[in-house]
């Protein structure tokens, strides 16, 4: 498409994080999608992090991992759920990897000598970077993340002011998502805090043409007045946001708010008519499900439970598709290990997650055992499946010292283990070993994996043979053995390029375990089907066989 036909526009957040940039950017690609718009959406970091790969879920929060095997910020992974688009290393980059750039570039002579300067070569690949991410498509959404007046997140900004300088207000405009607090001790809510955030984009030469206002409670009529006027911004330009029961509802909310007509006015486009029937059907089917099931949830990071958003999220999309509501029971893994299986009782299912370190592991592996004596439907995700093998291991086999050599390297049983060669979803060689830089040591993003006829993982992808599915990890299935542990019942259902992909076990209602992480290829309109499967047989269990 012509560069000067495409449009840009700006997500920025003011007064505090955490306002929903994130979620209100995927709205507003949403709309426009299905407006009948080709969309993209990029995200920029502030933090000086090239990715947040090796950063603590305590810190962060999720590490989404792209098709193409980059380690995303986490909402990356609310564009592709809402969109139903597979993005990529291009829709999300840091002001690590834009000064590594320009740093790279420098030492080899790229700038011919310059004084490199924020203005204009970190600007110029900011810019350069964006217009990347907007190649092939007919509108970008761009969120920058952080908050207005952070000294980080300047050159961004300046960056936003430039291109709108260039390429004229028709094609680039500003949506500034800011928080109207609620007093509660006067009952009243405030406007100021907006006032000052629009005020400090207005000082480096910015002017929002779109306020998104995050509020408890109904916005009063001369409220929204007093922020045009304050803000100078459109009455129609004012776009309450209130607190929703799900994210899936805030697009359907814009609508109602009236949001695509300032887009399209200060954008020159059509009337902007999204169909957002079939959505419309599922959000209603989360907050009016005709079923119920609760499903225990065995991790060590619940106190953050951020570390887990696609996984809670592809519960929430495939309950929706089965118009089941799905309680989740937090359950730490610790806990079970010191105090047995009594929270346990009365699940319809138990999930383990994947996730790094020892801590936790006992606990998580007695939950599987829990799953797998008591028939309860099980599905264990990357760490959740080698603990699954190893539980298998200990306590079927008689092979007490299963163990894996991430939590023991001298184990003499090493039934997950770091192999040292493999072939990359480029169809390269790579080598990692215990030294390696872990930035580097992990297989990542999308791979095949050739599916066991017959087998429940085929029934769970509807007969299909060979899927692919996005990985994050470390540590691997040792194939010495498979003979041992095929012969008792626990049987491998997939392979990638001969490394084991899936495991089940013969005899059980439903016991499952995957090395890929299928959460993060589920959307609302596009589910998971082994997530949506092992849900069904969780339905199953409590209706027919507790």
């Amino acid at each position: 498409m012509d560069e000067n036909q495409k449009i840009y526009i700006f997500v920025t957040g003011g007064v505090l994080s955490s306002l929903g940039k994130g979620i209100t950017s995927a709205s507003i690609a949403t709309l426009l999608k299905h407006s009948g718009y080709k969309v993209g959406i990029l995200k920029i970091d502030p933090y000086i992090n090239v990715d947040p790969g090796t950063m603590s879920p305590f810190e962060h929060g999720e590490v989404f991992v792209t098709y193409d095997g980059a380690e995303t910020d986490l909402d990356i992974g609310h564009y592709e759920r809402f969109l139903d688009v597979n993005f990529s290393s291009k829709n999300n980059f840091t002001t690590g990897q834009v000064y590594l750039s320009v740093i790279e570039k420098e030492r080899k002579g790229g700038y011919l000598g310059q004084t490199i300067q924020i203005i204009p070569h970190i600007v110029d690949e900011i810019k350069r970077r964006i217009l990347l991410a907007g190649e092939d498509v007919e509108c970008l959404v761009v969120e920058l993340g952080g908050t207005v007046g952070d000294i980080e997140g300047m050159p961004f900004l300046e960056a936003m002011r430039e291109m709108k300088q260039e390429l004229s207000m028709q094609k680039v405009i500003s949506v500034h998502v800011t928080l109207i607090p609620l007093m509660r001790a006067a009952g009243e809510l405030k406007t100021k805090p907006t006032q000052h955030s629009v005020q400090e984009l207005r000082r480096i030469g910015i002017t929002p043409q779109i306020i998104i206002a995050r509020c408890e409670k109904p916005l009063p009529l001369e409220l929204k007045r007093k922020l045009s006027f304050s803000c100078d911004v459109d009455m129609d330009s004012v776009i309450v946001a209130e607190d929703a029961p799900s994210i899936y509802q805030v697009p359907l909310s814009f609508v109602r708010e009236g949001l695509l007509s300032p887009i399209s006015r200060h954008l020159s486009l059509k009337k902007l008519e999204p169909k957002m029937e079939s959505w419309d059907k599922l959000v209603k089917q989360i907050l009016f499900p005709k079923d119920e099931i609760t499903i225990a949830f065995v991790g060590k990071y619940l106190s953050l439970k951020e570390s887990y958003k696609s996984l809670i999220e592809a519960l929430v999309h495939s309950g929706a598709n089965l118009d089941t509501q799905v309680n989740i029971k937090w359950c730490d893994s610790e806990d079970i290990y010191n105090n047995g299986f009594k929270m346990l009782e009365f699940v319809d299912g138990i999930l383990v997650p994947g996730g790094f370190g020892v801590r936790g592991v006992g606990g998580k592996i007695e939950a599987i055992r829990y799953a797998r004596e008591q028939q309860v439907p099980f599905l264990g995700i990357c760490l959740g499946m080698q603990l699954a093998l190893i539980e298998f291991m200990r306590n079927v086999l008689g092979v007490s010292e299963a163990d894996s050599i991430e939590f023991n390297t001298n184990t003499p049983e090493p039934v997950i283990y770091l192999i040292e060669h493999f072939i990359d979803q480029n169809g390269k060689r790579q080598i990692r070993t215990k030294t390696s830089h872990k930035g580097g040591t992990m297989r990542l993003g999308e791979y095949e994996c050739h599916i066991l006829q017959g087998s429940k993982l085929q029934e769970a992808y509807k007969g299909v043979s060979i899927v692919n599915e996005r990985h994050r990890h470390r540590y691997e299935i040792n194939p010495a053995y498979r003979a041992q542990f095929e012969k008792a019942g626990l049987i491998v259902s997939g392979e990638s390029n001969g490394l084991i992909e899936a495991l089940e076990l013969l005899g059980h209602n439903w016991f499952v375990g995957v090395q890929f992480h299928p959460e993060f290829t589920s959307r609302l309109q596009n589910p998971s089907p082994i997530i949506t499967t092992f849900l069904q047989k969780a339905l199953y269990f409590k209706k027919h066989k507790r």
